[in-house]
């Protein structure tokens, strides 16, 4: 039996494991209706669209909207990009046509709609007493000790002047693990259309452990409970997301990192690809105009100085030689059509974007990462409960780590990696405070310890059914990138 996938695959996590906590159920959603009698009256869906920043565009843009019966949500005038909403089936065909506008796209197939769940498990309680100096989980995060973190916080735990942003499901800030690191004043909710909103309530997980799970492995404090995360002393900000039905449109990743940019986080976590396409293609419009949007929103954020990591993905695609979209659109029905590398994941592919990889205990490509030459940058921790199970007293070959109630619970997959490679790079902003985005890369990668390709075709389990080819050499390649990430080697990089 295959590790089942959360939310849709959009998550770039897959299965938890140890006993089933119950779920709330709610309801499914219903789209919103529409008026009749008008044959262009369709679904209420959301819009990106685009013009110029900063030059009187955005104005004349949202009376365009507005003029064609359209409305305005918000509108990201340092960007250029304006948030709208619409159930006239030719409102992009429409809005095209408007002086100023660059390009328009709907941001979904599916009309706007209440939310559905997802389910999640605990983990139990830990098994004898922690060794001193040690939390009680300790022993079982084998992917701490892996990249050097048990010896790296001998040197340096963060500084609490950098904060890093969780883009995802919000985050549990009152879990005992957690609630010493969160910054309120830095968090926000991008859910309502795109628009941000500050309520605590608001950035608070609903349905979803993801972004709990994530922030723990990434910043976890080190006080005698639970976990320790890679850098326990640094700030975590909640930018949530996703939505109550899993869903990270790009209306609400564009929120998220204009977010970030004006509050000059130092890194950003991005354990997801933005739906509902998982690759946007220039020749679709909408995908074309979506890209261009979430592209300005994130070369905003590296201007202000974040710099932003983000999963690989779990489909144990060749991110550099693409072939086939299956999973797209995902919040309707998803087909099959043919790609090419001109279609990009979103954001994961993005100019200036870390791209990250997972591996197990062994160190070997987990047998569900994606991977790619040139999109993979490093590769870190992101569990392989198949095929790679460590020596630890739970046996667990996924991650460790913090969901809401102060519970803990595991998890395995790019979205388990990719917090290990923001919570070094929140340990190496820490050490270089002035240290630019590309300046941090360049010591992200500096650090990674280098792994070469496996000889011949990789076939993990030897059936053939995650079958991958690595191109590239030790420093360089698509399972690894520039190698494994080393906590120990990144606060050591300063001495």
């Amino acid at each position: 039996m295959r590790v089942p996938r959360i939310s849709r695959t959009r998550y770039a996590a897959v299965g938890l494991v140890l006993a089933t906590a119950g779920a709330l159920a709610l309801p499914a959603g219903t789209a919103v209706a529409a008026p009749t009698g008008d044959s262009t009256t369709g679904p209420l869906l959301s819009y990106v669209v685009n013009t110029k920043a900063n030059h009187g565009q955005v104005q004349k843009v949202e009376k365009a909207v507005t003029g064609l019966g359209g409305t305005v949500v918000y509108s990201y005038e340092q960007i250029g990009v304006v948030i709208a909403r619409s159930n006239d089936t030719k409102f992009a065909e429409k809005l095209r046509l408007a002086k100023g506008v660059d390009s328009v796209g709907a941001s979904r197939t599916k009309g706007i709609t209440a939310a559905d769940q997802e389910t999640t498990e605990v983990a139990a309680e830990p098994v004898g007493t922690a060794a001193n100096g040690q939390e009680p989980y300790e022993a079982n995060q084998w992917d701490m000790r892996q990249i050097g973190v048990d010896k790296a916080h001998k040197i340096s735990l963060g500084s609490r002047n950098v904060t890093v942003g969780v883009l995802d499901s919000g985050i549990d800030a009152t879990h005992e693990d957690l609630a010493p690191n969160v910054d309120a004043s830095q968090s926000v909710s991008c859910i309502d259309g795109g628009k941000p909103n500050t309520d605590w309530q608001s950035w608070q997980p609903t349905t979803s452990d993801h972004g709990t799970h994530v922030a723990g492995t990434i910043g976890a404090a080190k006080n005698g409970k639970g976990i320790v995360g890679v850098a326990p002393n640094v700030k975590l900000a909640a930018v949530k997301v996703v939505d109550d039905g899993g869903f990270i449109y790009p209306e609400y990743a564009i929120c998220g990192f204009v977010w970030a940019g004006e509050h000059h986080f130092k890194v950003t976590n991005n354990s997801y690809f933005v739906d509902p396409w998982m690759f946007n293609c220039p020749n679709d419009k909408d995908q074309s105009a979506v890209t261009d949007a979430v592209r300005k929103a994130v070369a905003f954020s590296q201007r202000k100085g974040v710099l932003n990591v983000a999963a690989a993905g779990n489909e144990n695609i060749d991110l550099a030689h693409k072939t086939t979209d299956v999973a797209s659109p995902d919040d309707t029905t998803p087909g099959t059509r043919p790609i090419d590398n001109s279609c990009l994941s979103l954001p994961t592919e993005l100019p200036g974007v870390v791209g990250v990889s997972a591996v197990g205990v062994n160190g070997d490509k987990s047998y569900y990462s994606s991977y790619g030459k040139g999109v993979v940058t490093v590769a870190a921790p992101g569990g392989d409960a198949r095929y790679q199970i460590p020596n630890t007293p739970d046996k667990n070959g996924r991650i460790l780590s913090t969901i809401p109630g102060n519970k803990y619970g595991y998890k395995q997959g790019t979205s388990m990696a990719t917090p290990h490679v923001t919570g070094v790079v929140a340990l190496l902003a820490s050490t270089h405070p002035w240290a630019s985005p590309d300046e941090l890369t360049e010591l992200l990668t500096n650090q990674a310890e280098s792994h070469a390709c496996p000889t011949g075709v990789y076939n993990p389990g030897n059936t053939g059914q995650y079958n991958a080819t690595c191109e590239g050499g030790a420093d360089d390649n698509g399972f690894y990138g520039a190698g494994i990430i080393n906590a120990e080697k990144a606060v050591q990089w300063w001495r």
